[in-house]
């Protein structure tokens, strides 16, 4: 069955009495990561894979009885805070102005309660300020400069976010391209762009060499970043954060999905909770993370429904790999009854490692996503 009859069949199928059977019929036909649970365990936390070694941190919390939003806060502020992730807060990768930019939402679902900033600079702990944002004003999102003089106000360190690591890889980026300026992926003016040139010679003592590799890495395939974290408690409430400092080398301003309550991130403490890392344009488009949600309303596991909206990001480009293997995205869904899951678009990440995520429900281990595409992200 193909990619597209496959999902035809499965939306023509979810209709009256019949919702759950067809989800498990059409559950059948799709690829299912290797590690996923039949029936879920709480407390459990999961994150994108970046946050693995920092489980154990949200986990203590949970053990104690303390906060499902508290849990994952922890988790994803330890990313926050460290130099060496590039994809988050301190040491983040920057715009094309070599400016990092950050976007972070939360979710609590006890309460049914959102707090949102995007574009905010000079401030490492954007989650945590997306919660101040839902506890302290009757707003839902801060942008821009009113976000960053919010958060001093509310007592948050100004600090200048751009490591040296960073700040080299930027300007290797600048003197080999300037991706952002050309038609999109999804523009029918769209050309393969030329990537001839050559990266300055940039990294000159044997400390910088070390970063070279990675290096080129970032600038052939500018990441995304982004830590998605869902957590549920011994009682069934769920809470969930995803925070990012975005595309690399993006325009001043671009703002993904991270921020986007119903795309970056949507609990419902109903049901459970969905999110994101990778290209945020192509998540906004299917609104990822509410899309899943519902799936999950109407009967699917959280794998299959990761795979559904992977489904409907392909259907954009009507299945043409060639585009599609020009950006890479992952799902993450947690029910509230402890059942997780995971889906990427391809099934290793650029470095060609396998897709996985970061799972802790008694020990902190990584398990693998199931893939929309069964092969590589790039060619060789």
């Amino acid at each position: 069955m193909n990619n597209w009859t496959r999902r035809r069949f499965f939306l023509t199928s979810l209709t009256g009495s019949l919702v759950a059977g067809a989800g498990k019929l059409f559950a059948s036909s799709l690829p299912s990561a290797d590690a996923a649970p039949a029936s879920g365990k709480r407390p459990v936390i999961i994150s994108s894979l970046n946050g693995l070694k920092y489980l154990d941190r949200g986990m203590d919390i949970l053990k104690k009885g303390g906060d499902t939003l508290d849990a994952v806060l922890a988790t994803v502020s330890a990313v926050e805070d460290d130099p060496e992730d590039t994809s988050v807060g301190y040491g983040g990768l920057p715009n094309e102005d070599g400016e990092v930019e950050l976007d972070a939402c939360v979710m609590h679902g006890p309460t049914r309660r959102a707090g949102s900033v995007a574009s905010v600079r000079r401030i490492k702990n954007v989650a945590r300020l997306a919660k101040t944002v839902m506890d302290r004003t009757n707003h839902l999102m801060l942008v821009g400069p009113g976000a960053t003089r919010f958060a001093v106000d509310e007592g948050f360190e100004e600090t200048n976010l751009l490591t040296e690591r960073s700040r080299l890889a930027w300007l290797a980026w600048k003197a080999k391209t300037a991706e952002n300026w050309r038609p999109g992926l999804d523009s029918p003016e769209w050309k393969d762009p030329d990537d001839s040139k050559k990266m300055s010679q940039l990294f000159d003592t044997p400390e910088k060499q070390v970063w070279l590799a990675w290096a080129r890495q970032v600038v052939a395939h500018p990441p995304t970043g982004t830590i998605n974290c869902l957590a549920v408690n011994e009682k069934g409430e769920i809470s969930g954060t995803t925070t990012t400092s975005g595309l690399a080398w993006k325009i001043a301003g671009r703002v993904g999905d991270s921020p986007i309550i119903g795309a970056g991130l949507y609990v419902d403490g109903d049901v459970g909770g969905a999110g994101s890392t990778g290209r945020g344009e192509e998540n906004i488009k299917i609104a990822g993370g509410h899309t899943i949600v519902e799936m999950m309303r109407k009967g699917m596991n959280p794998t299959d429904a990761c795979l559904e909206a992977l489904h409907r990001v392909a259907r954009n480009y009507n299945h043409d790999k060639k585009r599609l293997r020009k950006f890479h995205i992952f799902f993450y869904a947690l029910n509230k009854d402890g059942v997780h899951g995971s889906a990427a678009l391809w099934n290793n990440h650029y470095d060609k490692s396998p897709a996985e995520y970061a799972v802790h429900d008694g020990s902190p281990r990584t398990a693998r996503c199931a893939s929309l595409y069964d092969e590589t992200v790039i060619e060789d």
